[in-house]
């Protein structure tokens, strides 16, 4: 495994240095090694905070920077012993050995010290890293507006992995048994110990897709759209475009990124949505220059993403408010160019997969003070969950959506809100 552990190193070094997405360095792993390697990849980024904390106890002072690269084996090492079921000595000579053949012999000597000291302690160090709370600094700046209860909660439920979730064309009751899969209170499908996707009954005949519960809640809000024209602005991989599609809206979707829309365009394919009409441009530019009007516009903006940390727990290192900042300046000159195109009455749907309230609640409160042409439309519990009531209430008081990462055992973390153009 002394491949893999290398491997693994080296793209958890990219990612925390480089602000990459694991999802966008997979390619590198060989298939064979990719089980392995993920699995020991999204556990040491889910206990980064407190396995740092830990392998700062035994340094005396900083690896160099020439150096950085042992530092990362090391982490990976300290997460396989404290969290995965690898036989120990494995663990040490490899680490030991990759070090001594990629950094410096010295180095080597002091890891093997380091790792042999964290087996001995390893009952200690773990009740140490369960006081640790998961979430940096860097990532709690986002966390503003919540309380601290909400914040403990927020940071457990990175250990809560997440389940495959399933939206259908349509009736998902009759899908349950099929799938072995949980209804949930909006029709999404949960299956908690998924084979590959591929395997799952029907994929080929595309009577369904991979979709978040909270992914799927934007279009649930939007209402009747059969019949209707819809412009979804930031479409790609395209679960929303197909809701939009299966409700039985004439539907155009665009994204900026090329590649995304083919994906997008395969996906239709498959689900059988060949007379959805498709456009690789920047959202912004075809609002400002657009003169198509349509009765309703879904904006599920560009944003930080930081809702997603259950699934990409790179989220929690790589994201700040800075990240934050820029995406909201976007999302306001999105919001803003979006009435070049509705019709008068039409609704816009705003999401954002963004656990932070700059991106939702605060965006859309400057908006509406600013835009006296629109109006919220509180959204109700008949439309995003006619199958039973969610656990959780999803829904503020004001009548937009707020989901957060330990709602109904998991779900991505999103805001939405219904607007209506009335001038």
């Amino acid at each position: 495994m002394a491949n893999q552990r290398l491997i693994s190193a080296r793209i958890i070094q990219k990612i925390l240095e480089e602000k990459i997405f694991f999802g966008d360095l997979k390619k590198q792993i060989p298939e064979k090694d990719l089980p392995f390697c993920n699995m020991l990849i999204l556990t040491a980024l889910r206990r980064l905070t407190a396995i740092r904390i830990i392998l700062r106890g035994f340094l005396q002072k900083k690896i160099p920077n020439k150096h950085r690269l042992a530092e990362y084996l090391l982490i990976n090492a300290i997460t396989e012993i404290l969290y995965m079921e690898t036989a120990e000595y494995a663990v040490i000579n490899e680490t030991v050995k990759n070090i001594r053949n990629t950094c410096d012999k010295f180095l080597g000597g002091l890891a093997n010290a380091i790792l042999r000291k964290v087996c001995q302690q390893k009952d200690e160090l773990r009740q140490k890293a369960d006081t640790i709370p998961p979430i940096p600094d860097s990532f709690a700046e986002i966390l503003a507006g919540y309380d601290t209860v909400q914040i403990k909660q927020i940071g457990d439920s990175i250990f809560n992995l997440p389940a495959l979730d399933i939206t259908v064309k349509s009736d998902p009751q009759s899908w349950v048994k099929k799938l072995g899969a949980e209804l949930l209170p909006n029709g999404s499908l949960r299956i908690y110990e998924a084979p590959k996707v591929q395997q799952l009954p029907e994929y080929a005949s595309g009577e369904w897709w991979v979709q978040d519960v909270a992914a799927a809640l934007p279009v649930a809000a939007i209402g009747d759209i059969a019949g209707k024209k819809v412009v979804d602005l930031c479409a790609a991989p395209g679960g929303k475009t197909a809701q939009l599609r299966a409700k039985g809206a004439t539907v155009t979707a665009l994204d900026i990124s090329a590649s995304r829309l083919e994906t997008l365009q395969q996906n239709m394919r498959r689900l059988g949505f060949t007379d959805i009409k498709t456009q690789n441009i920047d959202a912004l530019d075809y609002l400002q220059n657009g003169s198509a009007q349509f009765d309703a516009v879904l904006l599920d903006a560009p944003c930080s993403a930081t809702g997603t940390f259950r699934r990409h727990p790179e989220v929690l290192h790589i994201k700040t408010a800075q990240d934050v900042d820029e995406q909201a300046a976007l999302q306001k000159k999105l919001l803003e160019a979006c009435q070049n195109i509705l019709k008068v009455g039409g609704t816009l749907i705003y999401s954002v997969c963004s656990i932070a309230q700059a991106e939702g609640e605060r965006q859309i409160d400057d908006f509406l003070q600013s835009h006296r042409n629109f109006k919220l439309v509180p959204i109700t519990s008949a439309e995003i969950a006619p199958y039973g009531a969610f656990a959780d209430n999803l829904i503020s008081a004001d009548g937009t959506i707020r989901t957060l990462p330990y709602y109904q055992n998991g779900m991505d973390s999103f805001f939405i809100c219904k607007l209506q153009r009335i001038i």
